[in-house]
């Protein structure tokens, strides 16, 4: 079956549409997947708006969960809307603003948010299923941590990804040291987080980050032939979720930490790296206006 084909028969299962501001999301009946696309404005970022929907949107499936004994979902896809951009992290703009007003309870408050919601992906929000990303574009501090949280990372070749959290003398504090030390080692985290380079799909392959590396524009078929393989065997399956879990443990209280040592850190960021980041915003405010 050729891939369009394929991608044919498999969307014809979606159903229950839903599109708000920020988020897109919908539902396949036949495999029992939840798709979440993120769409940040004015740019592709985690805006608290972005962040609120997705929060609603894991609460309307812990309920349908509950509703129907755990059966309604078995996979759920973090994806994009926007072409070319997965995400490219947190919203610059607002922390800037924190910043200057010598906010610490509003970056705590908007730290706690985004740790919240990786936290719940990474444990699949307490069910029986299976979070998946699916990186089709740039993946960049924020973006990256929310893709690597996903118990199942597919990217698409050409794709890439980073935290360039350090060029404007911050470091990602919202998961990524955790989750990537558990991945590839502590020496090999640091490096990562403190080159503030990018990385491509295939070099986060080769290294263990991403564990399905697939060819570009068939990243959403790697997914379904990923989820047949899973439902083929799916006890196997969920036993070895089961044993990572055990093995691999982040707990909530780990990652609320380092968002307190992030806060403080960011309070200490001088006007030259402030202006860094608001020249960053600039350019990510110039990409979104490309694509428009």
């Amino acid at each position: 079956m050729s891939n369009v084909a394929y991608i044919n028969e498999v969307t014809s299962e979606r159903q229950g549409y839903a599109d708000r501001s920020q988020l897109k999301t919908y539902y396949d009946n036949k495999n029992k997947i939840g798709w979440f696309l993120m769409k940040g404005a004015p740019r592709p970022s985690f805006t608290v708006r972005l962040l609120t929907e997705i929060s609603d949107y894991f609460k309307v499936v812990k309920q349908e969960m509950a509703e129907t004994n755990g059966e309604k979902y078995d996979f759920l896809v973090l994806g994009s809307d926007i072409e070319g951009v997965f995400n490219l992290g947190g919203d610059l703009e607002l922390f800037s603003q924190y910043i200057r007003n010598r906010d610490r309870e509003g970056l705590l408050r908007y730290a706690a948010h985004s740790i919240d919601l990786v936290h719940q992906n990474m444990t699949h929000l307490g069910e029986d299923l299976t979070t998946i990303s699916l990186i089709q574009g740039d993946a960049l501090g924020g973006g990256f941590e929310s893709a690597i949280s996903a118990n199942v990372v597919v990217a698409e070749r050409g794709s890439k990804a980073g935290l360039p959290e350090v060029l404007f003398n911050l470091f990602p504090g919202m998961g990524a040291f955790s989750l990537l030390s558990r991945k590839i080692g502590f020496a090999e985290a640091e490096k990562m987080i403190m080159s503030g380079g990018l990385y491509s799909a295939e070099q986060l392959f080769d290294m263990g980050v991403v564990d399905i590396l697939a060819e570009k524009g068939e990243g959403e078929v790697a997914v379904y032939r990923y989820i047949k393989s899973n439902q083929r065997s799916m006890n196997s399956y969920r036993s070895m979720q089961q044993v990572k879990d055990i093995c691999n443990q982040v707990s909530y209280q780990e990652l609320m930490d380092i968002g307190e040592v992030w806060a403080d850190a960011a309070l200490k960021l001088t006007e030259k790296d402030l202006r860094m980041m608001e020249r960053l915003v600039r350019r990510q405010n110039s990409r979104a206006e490309d694509q428009a």
